[in-house]
């Protein structure tokens, strides 16, 4: 498994593991979670996905309590979070609206509360989560070197923000930002016509693609990319999931999908993708069905 350089004191990789779903299913588990991590590992996936809201606020809990049962493990791993959401529901049960929340003594309130949650007493990385049309980027800028400067976080990044929203951030930070997780997929391909591509590929900033499949409708749909992708797949001896993730793997913007499954036989078959070469013109079939139309 390839590994991607984000700024200069992390790498991940190249695909991730994304644990949006780890407090929603049947089997929380300490063992049936670090046999996903295992399996996960087996492949050369190293990279784990987080946000603090992910399960109701419960998900990051769940791997500490895997991470409590196998101390050794977290050595193996690079962890990521997010912070900056604040849902009526759990821990937050008495907020009167769903908020953004980017001030530092949020900020600094999620850390704490992250790496207590997984029994860690590091984050690999850091995302805000959503941009905030409150934001005081001075505030939230200060909040992220100081979390940095810490030690309790490694590096900082963003997720679903725009070039400008990222612009202002980082301007009032000493600390790189890192990366962008955004949503990207054949059922998602406006970030390649959008400028947020182009963006953080001219700064070099490896972006995240969040829901690589488009919500598991890839998996089920008959799109026009559904077809081409299964003819693609029926080449290669996988199927259209592995496609449709190398179809961002063969972009040179370092894209890293984020995989979210709780199937353990569909996690050992992430790195599937692996085995599919796109050269260009294959790359655009599958383009051009997602679009809808031939590219001009």
């Amino acid at each position: 498994m390839d590994r991607v350089k984000l700024g200069t004191e992390l790498e991940l990789s190249r695909i991730v593991y994304g644990m949006w779903r780890l407090a929603d299913g049947t089997d929380m588990s300490p063992e049936h979670v670090t046999a996903k991590i295992n399996a996960c590992l087996d492949q050369g996936i190293t990279s784990f996905d987080q946000a603090d809201i992910y399960g109701g606020y419960m998900a990051e809990a769940v791997l500490g309590d895997a991470l409590k049962a196998d101390p050794g493990l977290r050595n193996k791993m690079e962890i990521v979070t997010k912070c900056g959401i604040v849902a009526p529901v759990g821990r937050y049960s008495d907020a009167q609206v769903k908020h953004y929340d980017t001030s530092r003594a949020h900020i600094e309130a999620s850390v704490d509360h992250s790496l207590r949650l997984m029994a860690i007493d590091h984050i690999d990385l850091l995302l805000i989560h959503r941009p905030d049309p409150f934001m005081d980027h001075h505030e939230a800028g200060v909040a992220l070197d100081a979390v940095v400067a810490s030690g309790k976080v490694r590096s900082v990044g963003v997720s679903n923000f725009r070039p400008w929203d990222w612009s202002l951030l980082q301007s009032a930070m000493k600390s790189p930002l890192v990366t962008n997780q955004i949503e990207i997929s054949l059922s998602e391909i406006t970030p390649f016509s959008n400028g947020d591509l182009a963006y953080h590929q001219q700064h070099g900033h490896p972006v995240m693609a969040w829901s690589p499949l488009g919500g598991g409708a890839l998996m089920t749909g008959q799109s026009k990319a559904a077809q081409i992708a299964d003819e693609i797949a029926a080449e290669a001896g996988v199927d259209r999931s592995a496609v449709a993730v190398a179809f961002l793997l063969a972009h040179p913007a370092s894209i890293l999908p984020v995989m979210g499954t709780n199937n353990l036989d569909r996690i050992a078959r992430i790195s599937d993708a692996l085995k599919v070469t796109l050269d260009r013109e294959s790359w655009f079939r599958l383009y051009e069905a997602a679009l809808g139309k031939e590219v001009p």
